[in-house]
């Protein structure tokens, strides 16, 4: 989501170039069919850290790096800046690699061009650095999400009034309890659509549950596409930081975003009209993913987050 700006940038700029984007299995449902995007290469990395699939990892890592060498890229650009995209930057032979000056894990040392972006930056703009680099325009920062359709049993959905939740994260240290999200849905005059993935069913349970018929859970029942026109068509969201959270951003739905161990100067909702909403902890943000008190989230009341959304509202 972040290096969409980053995306509309360059094809902007560079109209005739043919885009190829090397992406997650599990995210290219953001991606694939989308205009400005000719290829998707789609790769398995979870499947790599696992050793019981070693062999298959190979096979596939080989496979990879001759497809792309295959392919005789003029230019190519690696805004993740790991060791694991730092290499496969690299086995593409192209004359003009571009990468950041703090790339971590050492991938820095494939690149044949280093972009300083700095770190206390949102990654947005950081990307951009790379993009402005390249001699792209970048004061006009866009999003481009195209519209999808949705399914028949939602479509009466997105004709209401209604706020979104969306209680998960990929930390655990990143997640405000669900007994808390609950009595907020049951206070907030509007309704409640409660999305995320099959991981975060559990909790979406709860937040129904006490809700007081305020909420409904389509946790793990949409897709990619489907959950963007979910967030698209809402009045507003209430997310921990997460991904869906950066959706709501990029499609400019106001976001009253719950933040702890991460900097909001970072990766907060990008745009104007958003409000980061955390406690005045000390030890904030700490970026850990594991906390045995995690006080930060927990000592963050009900009352204030509720406080704050509806002066907002108002």
């Amino acid at each position: 989501m972040h290096s969409l700006p980053f995306l509309n940038a360059l094809k902007k700029s560079l109209p005739q170039a043919k885009i190829h984007w090397v992406i997650a299995k599990g995210l290219e449902g953001l991606l694939e069919g989308h205009p400005m995007i000719d290829k998707l290469i789609i790769i398995n990395k979870d499947m790599w850290k696992k050793i019981t699939y070693a062999r298959h990892t190979l096979n596939e890592i080989t496979l990879l790096l001759k497809e792309l060498k295959r392919e005789k890229y003029d230019l190519v650009i690696d805004v993740q800046g790991l060791l694991r995209s730092g290499i496969i930057t690299k086995s593409t032979r192209s004359p003009m690699r571009v990468g950041f000056r703090e790339a971590r894990e050492g991938s820095r040392f494939f690149y044949t061009h280093k972009v300083k972006g700095g770190r206390d930056i949102h990654a947005v703009d950081r990307y951009l650095k790379i993009a402005e680099f390249l001699g792209c325009e970048i004061k006009d920062v866009r999003f481009p999400l195209p519209s999808y359709p949705v399914s028949s049993s939602n479509q009466s959905l997105t004709s209401e009034d209604y706020a979104v939740i969306i209680p998960g994260a990929r930390w655990r240290t990143k997640v405000w309890p669900a007994e808390k999200f609950g009595e907020l849905a049951s206070k907030l005059t509007l309704k409640t659509v409660i999305v995320g993935a099959r991981s975060d069913i559990k909790a979406a349970d709860t937040i129904a549950s006490l809700s007081e018929g305020k909420s409904l859970s389509l946790a793990g029942k949409t897709d990619l596409r489907e959950l963007i026109e979910i967030i698209r068509h809402a009045q507003f969201v209430v997310s921990n930081d997460s991904g869906p959270m950066h959706i709501a951003a990029a499609l400019d739905i106001p976001v009253f975003a719950i933040f702890g161990p991460t900097d909001p100067v970072r990766t907060g909702p990008y745009g104007y009209g958003h409000t980061v909403i955390r406690e005045d902890i000390p030890c904030a943000p700490c970026f850990k993913k594991t906390c045995k008190d995690m006080k930060c989230m927990n000592d963050l009341s009900l009352e204030k987050v509720y406080r704050i959304i509806e002066k907002k509202r108002d």
